[in-house]
C-alpha cells in the first residue's frame, strides 16, 4: 500500500520537473533560406540556344524540359530577391 501513496506524490513532481525543463528550451531560430544559383548566359550562347530550340521537331520533349527549366530559373531569381 505505501507504494500507491508514493506514486501519487511522484506524479505531480514529475509533471513540474518536465514543465520546468521545457521552459528552458530556446526559441526556434529563423529558418535560413538557401537559393540555388542562377547561371548567366551571354548573348551569343542565348542566340545559339534560341536557334537550336527553333529547329526542334514539333512536340519535342526537350521543349517541355526547357519550359520547366525556365520556370525554375524564375523561381530562383525570386528567391534571391526575397532573401
Amino acid at each position: 500500500m505505501p507504494k500507491a501513496g508514493c506514486s501519487k506524490r511522484a506524479l505531480p513532481l514529475l509533471v513540474i520537473a518536465t514543465l520546468s525543463l521545457t521552459a528552458c528550451a530556446t526559441a526556434p531560430s529563423r529558418p535560413s533560406i538557401v537559393c540555388p544559383p542562377v547561371a548567366a548566359y551571354d548573348r551569343a550562347f542565348q542566340a545559339r540556344l534560341a536557334d537550336e530550340i527553333q529547329r526542334l521537331p514539333p512536340g519535342a520533349a526537350l521543349e517541355r524540359a526547357m519550359l520547366d527549366y525556365a520556370r525554375l530559373r524564375d523561381q530562383a531569381r525570386a528567391c534571391h530577391k526575397v532573401k
